[in-house]
This record gives C-alpha cells, structure tokens and sequence, in this order.
C-alpha cells in the first residue's frame, strides 16, 4: 500500500474516535479543521442540526494571501473564521483538529482563532 493512502487512512481513523466525543451544538458549534497540501480550510459545524454555519479557507480572495501553504496563511484563516463567527453572535467553539497533529499550521490556525476573539 502506498505510504500517503494509509497515512490518510490512520488520519481518518484518529478523527472518527475523536468524534465519538467531540460535538457541535448551535450554541457551541465544532471548529472543524482540514489540511491539504496547498490549502486550509475552517467550518463551524452545528451537528445537532447538521449545517455547516460557516466556513473560511485559503482559496477565500478576500484575505489576500501571497501563499496559501504556510503558517501565516493558517493564521490569517484562523483569524477570519473567528470574525465570521463573531459577527454571528457566536463566541464560543469546539476544537477539532481532524485527526492531524495539534502542531504547524493546525496549532496557528486555533492560535489566529483564539487571538481574534473565540474561545475553546
């Protein structure tokens, strides 16, 4: 099996057992990060409604970003996805990291979170 599909896999699995703890409410809505190569992305997740409240990305032209696959451009999400979720009246979140590593542009992406306003 290649390196990369299993690595995913295990990714995978680590995010399904922490979901089996972690919840959004609309109250407290789950903080749902995914990282790709190139991009990151950030949800708001209402799971006991299953909608998606709001969403922020890299791929959003609106932050300006010169690279979309560094630290700084996960803060930058983190920070506009805080934003948005004030705006909503939404002050406080869950964390979930996805199954990744709470390290790199994960750990800067809550960092950017978390300095622009919410807590978790």
């Amino acid at each position: 099996m290649i390196k990369s599909v299993k690595r995913n896999e295990n990714r995978i699995a680590r995010h399904k057992r922490v979901r089996k703890k972690v919840s959004g409410t609309a109250d407290r809505p789950r903080l749902c990060v995914f990282r790709s190569s190139r991009h990151m992305y950030a949800q708001l997740i209402d799971d006991v409604n299953g909608k998606t409240l709001l969403s922020c990305s890299t791929l959003d032209k609106s932050l300006g970003l010169e690279s979309t696959e560094n630290k700084e451009a996960a803060k930058k999400v983190g920070e506009a996805v805080a934003k948005k979720a004030l705006d909503k009246g939404i002050e406080e979140v869950v964390f979930d990291r996805g199954g990744y590593i709470y390290h790199g542009r994960v750990k800067e992406l809550a960092d950017g979170a978390r300095s622009a306003g919410l807590k978790f």
